[in-house]
């Protein structure tokens, strides 16, 4: 028989007791990692988005996959533009996207603000770069990075080593997980977040997609905790920037408009759906799979096991 999943007396006061304020920002994604010009643009943007949202009192700001750069598949190709293959790294600005990093990490120390914000990692040896997600503190040190675990067939294929691991990190009590794009596509993920007690998913993407979107706000609904989704500017008018609150409701919305802005969500208990997905339906989905219903099956009973009548 399964143990009946109880969440512990200290987990629930840590899930009641407090309030977090969440910025989730759309910005214009480059696509080309040897612009030097556009790179140092890209940045100065993220900056200046960074104390905006500090000043609406966000703890931390998220931006989107590839929020320095996220290069595309016709610009890096060996053999030129006119077709897909394999990618160039020797041509990207490593220099500068490290100084863009870097200059991004010392600002969130100066206001006292966490950043999560996409780029690519370089790895050595000749090996294909990561596309990560850094995670940097309120005193200017990036303390995780999240390597992108499922890849586009092109990105595996031409483009990225893949990633292994997920990344838990806490602010104030706050447990946050990490997600990259086309990965919501793979629930077995968010599932093991839900399992790595997170209470909010930080999904990054860069993709001109509703119904990407909409899965996403799914695993409010499924797994009882929120998601931060920003999205590259550009893409706003089809989906902005939002957050969803657990039972699947979107709580914030960026402008869809094709331009840079935050949207602001306060991540609390307050509202009676909230309240009840984590601290009813969460628990609950948990007892059902831990052998609820063992002791309520019935054998035997021709009734039950002959399925051709009525």
């Amino acid at each position: 028989m399964g143990a009946t999943y109880r969440a512990p007396p200290a987990l629930q006061a840590r899930v009641v007791a407090r309030t977090f304020r969440l910025a989730v920002a759309q910005s214009e994604i480059v696509e080309d990692p040897s612009d030097v010009a556009a790179l140092r643009a890209s940045g100065a943007r993220l900056r200046e988005l960074m104390a905006e949202a500090r000043d609406a009192g966000a703890r931390l700001v998220q931006f989107p996959e590839g929020a320095i750069t996220y290069p595309h598949k016709r610009v890096m190709p060996v053999h030129g533009p006119d077709r897909v293959g394999p990618a160039d790294w020797t041509r990207a600005a490593w220099p500068v996207l490290r100084a863009e990093a870097e200059a991004i990490a010392e600002p969130a120390g100066r206001l006292g603000i966490w950043v999560a914000f996409g780029s690519i990692h370089p790895l050595s040896d000749g090996n294909r770069p990561h596309n990560s997600l850094y995670v940097v503190s309120d005193t200017g040190n990036p303390v995780g990075r999240y390597d992108k675990r499922f890849l586009s067939n092109t990105e595996v294929r031409y483009l990225y080593s893949p990633g292994t691991e997920p990344l838990v990190f806490e602010i104030d009590g706050f447990r946050f997980g990490c997600a990259l794009c086309i990965e919501v596509n793979f629930p077995e993920l968010f599932a093991e977040y839900e399992h790595l007690e997170v209470d909010c998913v930080l999904v990054s993407v860069m993709v001109d997609d509703a119904a990407r979107a909409t899965v996403a706000q799914a695993y409010g609904t499924l797994y009882s905790y929120w998601l931060g989704y920003p999205v590259p500017a550009q893409f706003a008018a089809t989906v902005p920037a939002g957050v969803v609150a657990p039972g699947g409701r979107w709580i914030a919305r960026a402008p869809s408009r094709a331009e840079p802005a935050p949207a602001i969500a306060d991540l609390e208990l307050s509202d009676p759906d909230v309240a009840t997905a984590v601290q009813l339906a969460r628990p609950w989905r948990r007892t059902a799979r831990a052998g609820l219903y063992d002791d309520h099956f019935v054998h035997g009973d021709p009734r039950s096991d002959d399925r051709g009548t009525f």
